[in-house]
C-alpha cells in the first residue's frame, strides 16, 4: 500500500441478507484529498462508511484503512478517525463544551488536553460563546457544527462525514460547507457521502458516482461533468401534466433530451442558440432556462434517474 493512501477497497462488498447493499466496489482514498460517495438515499453509501468506519463488518472483499484490516484492526483505525454520522447523537442534557470533553475522555485524552482541544474546537466551529449552553437549545445548524467539532477531538488523519449537512437551511449548510473547506486547506483528508450535487462539485476533488451498490463513474467534478454532459442545459417547461407529448416537437435541438414529469432538459454546448431554436420552431413553451451542467446531469444521464428519485 502506498503511503499517500489512506484508503483502499477491492472488491468491496456488503449483504444484508439476500439484499446487496454495496456491490463489489473499487475505491482509493489518498492523504488530504475530499473525496466524495455521490448518490441518492438507498445507493449504498452509508453501508460502505460504516466499514471504512470500522463498525460494520466487511462481507466480502478487501478493505484496508491506514493500511489495516478492519476485523483485526478496527481500535487501532478508529483511534485515528473521526466520525461524523447522519445522526447528531449529542448528549441534549450536557452543555456544548461538556459533549466535548466527555468525548474526548474516550480516546484518553487527559483533561487538561480535553479541555484545550475543546477550546480550539469550539473556536473553529463558531461556538464559543455557547459553549455553556444546553445542546437542546442549539439550532440544527449549530448542532451539526458541534457534531463536526466533536469528530476532530482526537486530531484525526481521515474525517467520515456521513450526509453532513441534511435537514439544514441553505445558510447553514454554506455555513458547515466554509468549516469543512477549512479543514480541507489544513490538509486534513475527507470522505464525505451526499446526495446533494452541489455539496458535491463544493467540496470534493474527486468522487464516485453510486447507484443501486455499484460506482457508476469516478472522478472530479469537472471531469465528470465534460465527459457525461455538455456545458449547458435548457429546461423547457409546458403548462401541461405530460411532457413527453412535447418531446417530438425538440427533437434534434441540442446533442441530446431528457424527458422529466415536470420538464424537458436540452442537452447543448450553447444553451442561447437552442433557445433560439425553440422559439424558431414557434413552440409555445411555459418556461425556458439557460443553466450549466451538474453532477445531477451526470447521475441522469448514468441511471436515467434524478439524485432524488
Amino acid at each position: 500500500m502506498a503511503p499517500d493512501l489512506l484508503l483502499t477497497a477491492r472488491n468491496l462488498t456488503k449483504k444484508f441478507g439476500d439484499f446487496t447493499a454495496v456491490d463489489g466496489i473499487d475505491v482509493e482514498v489518498r492523504k488530504g484529498e475530499a473525496f466524495g460517495f455521490l448518490g441518492p438515499n438507498g445507493a449504498g453509501k452509508s453501508s460502505t462508511m460504516r466499514m471504512v468506519g470500522a463498525v460494520s463488518p466487511v462481507t466480502s472483499g478487501e478493505l484496508r484503512i491506514f493500511g489495516l484490516d478492519p476485523e483485526t484492526h478496527a481500535q487501532q483505525i478508529k483511534a485515528r478517525l473521526g466520525n461524523c454520522p447522519q445522526k447528531d447523537l449529542l448528549d441534549e442534557e450536557l452543555s456544548v463544551e461538556e459533549n466535548l470533553w466527555v468525548y474526548g475522555r474516550f480516546f484518553g485524552l487527559s483533561k487538561a488536553e480535553v479541555r484545550e482541544r475543546a477550546t480550539e474546537l469550539l473556536e473553529f466551529a463558531q461556538l464559543t460563546e455557547r459553549r455553556a449552553d444546553k445542546v437542546e437549545h442549539l439550532s440544527g445548524g449549530m448542532k451539526r457544527r458541534l457534531v463536526i467539532a466533536r469528530s476532530l477531538i482526537n486530531n484525526p488523519e481521515l474525517l467520515l462525514l456521513d450526509e453532513p449537512t441534511t435537514g439544514l437551511d441553505p445558510q447553514a449548510r454554506h455555513i458547515l460547507w466554509d468549516r469543512l473547506f477549512r479543514l480541507k486547506r489544513q490538509g486534513v483528508t475527507l470522505i464525505i457521502t451526499t446526495h446533494y450535487m452541489d455539496e458535491a462539485e463544493q467540496l470534493c476533488d474527486r468522487l464516485v458516482v453510486m447507484d443501486k451498490g455499484a460506482i457508476a463513474a469516478e472522478g472530479s467534478p469537472k471531469d465528470l461533468i465534460a465527459r457525461y454532459s455538455t456545458r449547458e442545459v435548457v429546461e423547457v417547461r409546458f403548462d401541461a401534466d405530460d411532457h413527453g407529448a412535447f418531446a417530438d416537437s425538440l427533437s434534434g435541438i441540442g446533442e441530446r433530451m431528457e424527458v422529466l414529469p415536470d420538464r424537458i432538459l436540452l442537452y447543448a454546448d450553447d444553451g442561447d442558440a437552442a433557445t433560439a431554436a425553440i422559439a424558431d420552431r414557434g413552440i409555445d413553451t411555459l418556461s425556458t432556462l439557460v443553466r450549466r451542467s451538474t453532477l445531477e446531469d451526470v447521475f441522469l444521464h448514468l441511471t436515467g434517474r434524478t439524485l432524488i428519485d
